[in-house]
């Protein structure tokens, strides 16, 4: 598949839902073991995704018995967008499903594939972490 249609790599995945799991608990620091057994995935690539997202700012990491993570960055004003490009990089917009765009203006996919990016993209930066608070 050509990076012109929508790729989320299990970093960039991974690292959206831990954040929505961090906001949901507030200011509660939370384990990466907590957080692995309710993704059920592997706490060791977790630990690295958690990391980056530190190193970032946009979560806190709190060593210690009781430490754990929580989140740093303000969840109203923190994108989805602004997550995934940390793991993805930016979000290109295509017309071509071909890698090489060989097409170029006249690719029979090429409505169809701005508007599903144009889509994403306006998704991604409209959808705040706050909007998973309750």
């Amino acid at each position: 598949m050509s990076e012109s249609m929508l790729k989320i790599s299990d970093a960039a995945s991974i690292a959206l839902h831990s954040m929505i799991i961090l906001v949901k608990k507030g200011d509660k620091l939370t384990s990466v073991k907590e957080i692995a057994a309710e993704l059920n995935i592997s706490a060791n690539h977790l630990s690295k995704v958690l990391q980056r997202l530190t190193k970032a700012g946009f979560v806190e990491s709190i060593k210690g018995f009781n430490g754990g993570f929580r989140i740093k960055a303000n969840p109203q004003i923190l994108t989805f967008l602004q997550i995934y490009e940390l793991f993805d990089g930016k979000l290109k917009d295509s017309s071509c499903l071909l890698s090489n765009n060989k097409c170029g203006d006249k690719c029979i996919f090429s409505d169809l594939i701005s508007s599903i990016n144009r889509q994403v993209k306006e998704k991604f930066e409209s959808t705040k972490l706050s909007d998973f608070i309750k």
